[in-house]
């Protein structure tokens, strides 16, 4: 019997205007921007809606805006959310992940997601850094570059995107360096990524002692199907061993072309990716081709999904 699998994007898939008709359209939805405002002392709502881009863009306001997307688009459908087998997210989308299969309260991913941004904005600060992909080597040419490159200062992969594109994580420098190494190595691209820090790296650590702190007072259920986790690339479901990898996510790399191995070894033939953009389903389309992939992101992409499905 084939399976379903609910994916949730991380930083990166924001757009402003995201959410805007979902936040109009439901009072449900407005009640959790509302609590996210108030958690954040900023009215996230309007900052998703009309921006601008580039203070949408910085972590501590990015992250709960991306997670109130998805978390909107799960209000909405309700009784009606896809019938699933596995839950993944794609770093901050992790939470929702643990949201819809029910390790956590939507309340509590909401205000987990507003302290940890917060606590990675603050590391960024006190660790400079920053990040850059890699596009046409594997994984042990880009951990070779790395520790190469770790002679003039901190880099590591961050993000194991896919088979061929993996982003690294750290000091300019090192970074800098890294990028020559893989050009050397004849990588088909290497991109410097507009971020702001070195997220996924042990330059994050300050973010992951206050992270701990934070979820040690958080109660989590154990989920009702497996939420495969960024740290192993496998299904999780027991909700201790989910908290910490929650911390350990912080400066550990992000495992999604692992996760996308292990949905294709447990027969997942139906990607759903809720929340902005496709960036998710671009890269299941390349590396697992399932035979298919919904999107929902707009008020049409739910409605268009409910007359067909429900």
């Amino acid at each position: 019997m084939t399976k379903t699998a609910l994916m949730f994007p991380g930083q990166a898939s924001q757009y402003v205007g995201m959410g805007k008709e979902l936040y109009e359209a439901f009072a449900s939805v407005r009640a959790l921007y509302e609590l996210a405002s108030d958690e954040l002392g900023v009215d996230i709502a309007h900052l998703s809606f009309e921006g601008p881009a580039e203070k949408l863009k910085k972590t501590r306001f990015t992250q709960p805006a991306i997670l109130l997307h998805a978390l909107a688009v799960l209000t909405i459908l309700r009784d009606s959310i896809p019938p699933f087998d596995f839950a993944c997210g794609h770093s901050l989308g992790e939470y929702v992940a643990l949201a819809v299969t029910k390790a956590m309260t939507f309340e509590d991913a909401i205000k987990a997601v507003v302290k940890r941004a917060s606590f990675m904005e603050d590391a960024c600060q006190q660790n400079p850094g920053t990040m850059a992909a890699i596009i046409g080597l594997d994984d042990k040419q880009v951990e070779e570059i790395c520790k190469e490159a770790s002679s003039v200062g901190v880099v590591v992969p961050a993000n194991y995107n896919s088979r061929i594109q993996i982003a690294i994580s750290g000091t300019l420098p090192a970074i800098e360096e890294a990028m020559k190494l893989a050009k050397e190595r004849k990588a088909k691209r290497t991109i410097l990524l507009e971020v702001g820090g070195a997220f996924h790296s042990p330059l994050m650590e300050p973010a992951q002692k206050g992270l701990e702190q934070y979820l040690n007072n958080l109660s989590l259920t154990d989920p009702i199907v497996p939420v495969v986790a960024n740290v192993t690339g496998y299904g999780v479901t027991k909700s201790e061993e989910l908290k910490q990898l929650l911390v350990k996510q912080i400066t550990a790399p992000v495992k999604w072309a692992q996760t996308m191995s292990y949905l294709i070894d447990n027969d997942v033939k139906t990607v759903i990716e809720i929340g902005p953009g496709k960036v998710l389903s671009g890269l299941a389309k390349r590396d697992m081709k399932p035979e298919k992939i919904i999107n929902l992101d707009t008020l049409n992409d739910i409605n268009k999904y409910l007359s067909v499905e429900v």
